[in-house]
């Protein structure tokens, strides 16, 4: 999924706009109970507090309250954003769902979860949906903190067909006393695609008894739907059901085919014939994503209040749209829209939408620097024909644009919901030569810990891996970066690699991509962690970084590398990518590129910042130096494989204390390993044995809380560095 997981946040629904001013668009057209004053209960929205209210409505009314549902999403995408497109999609089947069975006694288990928002206006929270002031009180996936209703927290994708086979072992092993009815797996919006979907599916056919498997086709998943199984998915739908090969059939499954996947009478029907049913089987749905946005609407004043109205002809809101059924194979939407101009049918863009309030500001981090590795990339594919770009989904959300993936051709290739996958995939790319970059978000690679371990470090495969939104953030407790570097700086073999400038982080990209066989080319897999908000907001504030004011030595190097002159708008475009470092290398092979830069000499203190915490370090030692005279030690370690053995030595004379500053996960991170140095090399004189002092996060999960609590929270601030710093002398 994802969060998704495009955004602005693809991955998560933390961008929340306070107050109605921003959003009023379309809530003209709205029913009132829609808008923050909704105490009028004629509209049946505002009276559905469970799901046994959706099942006391008359057959006639059903129509009605899916178009309340859907005229509430549009208003909360531009309110609040969030994963609008699929959820429209999945209006008239929820309310099936919710009018069918029998939940929680019915386990409904939703996957991607970000299909959830009309399952939770049902399930007694609407008004988290209808006014802004209750925008906050509800994540943008399942939870069971909220509701008995929601089976799992589910942010990430493919395991709700194994989620429920669980669900179903215990209930057939306790028989009646397990309170468990029908499971139902409600899987879609590209999360088929996954590995872990079809060993659900192989585990389901096997077990058999009641298991009801609701595949969401809405012939898209992040981006487009990429692999062989869509051509046969494709046939199914034209032939009504019926065309072979079937892979549902051959996963031994009985299956239905529901054409009409926005008819919530046709979704009824087709509930009723499968509750109760003692063997698995797959009822196929065919949904329009996005359905009742406008197509033909003019974007460009959508932040006012002028903004067309949407107009609901039919009786549940949803559009004609020509924009399906394209030509197979199918790889693009050719609408190249932004996040703030979706529409029906397969069209990127509705993955998520931004709120209004976020019109005109600037990329953020992840499409920023995903679009100049991009740009920097994509000259070279003339001359190198193994140079091979890998998305598992999520291209537009890290800066993979639509352009770029255009003019890319064969060089780019996205592998769906697939982590695991394109990990091996492009493992088996740099065994035979190729140079591939896989891209996605930090809490996604998770899904291919194991992959990493064997096909990439084990067989020293040159894969070069841009992980995008490590370290702290404000996302949902499901795409947390905060426990990137814990897991890639511990793989034998693997380099991480922190680059705290766009300047270094191309050079960090040009070293892990050099050809095989290039002068110092690295021996095995290279992580480069994606540079995030603390890093571009110091690049766009130069007095952010007050001890070098941004501008630093050239690291040393063997080669001549390309390097970006970026745009403070995040617009970059190969042309842009120009001019070389020139330098003479220091040492040869591999070393320089794991050497630490220390950018300010002093004493007493030395301030080591990672990534994203570098900024700190910077802002801590001016700090030190306004208020106390300290001159600290600033240093850049520029990766977190290993330690520099001569710098650490290096800070016995003079410095009784040793900062380490990091982004993610304390416990087990990166600046435990510094003390443990010390600790490990205790020498006689005590007064050469530096006190280390770590800062970084807790071990714990964190969902939708700002960046700026949590450094609150982590002591990772300047007044609170500085204290301890201080409180020790």
């Amino acid at each position: 999924m994802r969060s998704a997981s495009g955004n602005g946040f693809d991955s998560s629904d933390s961008f929340a706009v306070s107050g109605a001013a921003e959003g009023t668009a379309r809530l003209h057209d709205i029913p009132p109970s829609i808008t923050p004053s909704h105490g009028d209960d004629s509209h049946l929205l505002s009276r559905i507090a469970s799901p046994a209210d959706v099942k006391a409505l008359a057959p006639n009314e059903l129509a009605e309250l899916c178009r309340e549902i859907r005229a509430t999403l549009l208003a909360y995408g531009h309110q609040h954003g969030g994963h609008i497109g699929s959820n429209l999609g999945m209006v008239e089947a929820t309310v099936a769902l919710h009018r069918v069975f029998d939940s929680p006694r019915d386990r409904i288990v939703f996957d991607v979860s970000h299909q959830s928002y009309v399952h939770k206006m049902l399930t007694g929270r609407a008004g988290a949906y209808m006014d802004p002031n209750r925008f906050g009180e509800v994540t943008g996936f399942t939870n069971p903190d909220e509701s008995e209703h929601d089976q799992f927290v589910l942010g990430h994708t493919g395991t709700s067909i194994s989620l429920a086979c669980g669900l179903a072992k215990t209930r057939d092993m306790e028989g009646p006393g397990s309170g468990i009815g029908n499971v139902i797996a409600v899987i879609g919006d590209g999360s088929l695609s996954s590995g872990v979907a079809f060993e659900g599916l192989n585990n389901a056919a096997e077990q058999g008894g009641n298991l009801i498997i609701v595949f969401n086709d809405n012939e898209m998943s992040i981006a487009g739907d990429f692999g062989g199984m869509y051509g046969p998915l494709a046939r199914l739908r034209a032939s009504g059901g019926t065309a072979q090969p079937n892979l549902f059939n051959a996963f031994g499954l009985d299956y239905r085919y529901v054409e009409a996947g926005n008819d919530v009478s046709a979704l009824v029907a087709a509930f009723e014939e499968v509750r109760d049913i003692d063997h698995p089987v797959v009822v196929h749905i065919h949904t329009l994503k996005g359905a009742g946005y406008d197509g033909e609407e003019t974007h460009a004043d959508r932040q006012t209040a002028s903004a067309s109205p949407v107009s609901f002809d039919s009786p549940t809101g949803v559009h004609p749209t020509d924009n399906v059924n394209h030509s197979e194979p199918w790889h693009s939407d050719h609408c190249n829209l932004s996040d703030h101009e979706p529409h029906e049918g397969q069209c990127e863009a509705s993955h998520w939408q931004n709120p209004d309030a976020a019109i005109g500001k600037p990329d953020d981090p992840r499409k920023h620097y995903g679009k100049m590795a991009m740009a920097a990339l994509e000259p070279r594919f003339a001359a190198e024909p193994g140079l091979v770009v890998i998305s598992p989904a999520t291209p537009g959300s890290n800066g993979i644009t639509h352009e770029f993936r255009e003019r890319a051709g064969a060089h780019y290739v996205d592998t769906g919901i697939t982590e695991s996958h394109a990990v091996a995939y492009a493992a088996g790319i740099a065994r035979a030569g190729g140079t591939p970059v896989v891209a996605t978000t930090a809490s996604f690679f998770q899904r291919a810990y194991d992959q990493f371990f064997q096909e990439m470090s084990l067989n020293r495969s040159r894969v070069t891996v841009l992980d995008f939104l490590g370290g702290l953030s404000g996302s949902d407790n499901t795409h947390s970066g905060a426990y990137d570097v814990t897991m890639f700086s511990n793989i034998p073999g693997a380099t991480m690699l922190v680059p705290t400038s766009a300047r270094d982080y191309l050079a960090d990209l040009a070293w892990a991509t050099a050809p095989a066989g290039s002068a110092d080319a690295p021996a095995g897999p290279v992580v480069i962690r994606v540079p995030g908000e603390a890093i571009l907001t110091a690049e766009r504030d130069a007095t952010l970084l007050p001890v070098t004011g941004g501008q630093i030595a050239d690291r040393p190097q063997s080669t001549s590398l390309p390097v970006s002159v970026s745009s403070a708008s995040g617009g970059i475009s190969a042309a842009t990518v120009r001019g070389t470092v020139s330098v003479t290398a220091q040492r040869a092979g591999v070393r320089h590129m794991l050497d630490w830069r220390v950018n300010q000499t002093g004493s007493h203190v030395a301030i080591i910042g990672l990534g994203n915490a570098y900024p700190l370090a910077e802002q801590t030692a001016a700090a030190l130096s306004a208020d106390y005279g300290i001159t600290a030690t600033v240093i850049d370690p520029r990766q977190c494989t290993s330690l520099d053995s001569d710098v650490l030595e290096s800070l016995r004379d003079g410095h009784q204390q040793v900062i380490t500053l990091e982004d993610g996960q304390l416990e087990g991170g990166w600046g435990e390993k510094v003390t443990a140095y010390y600790a490990n090399h205790h020498v006689s004189d005590g007064s050469r044995n530096p006190h280390v002092l770590n800062f970084g996060a807790a071990k714990e999960f964190t969902d939708r809380v700002p960046l700026g609590e949590l450094n609150e929270r982590y002591g990772l601030t300047v007044e609170q560095v500085t204290e301890a710093i201080t409180r020790c002398f």
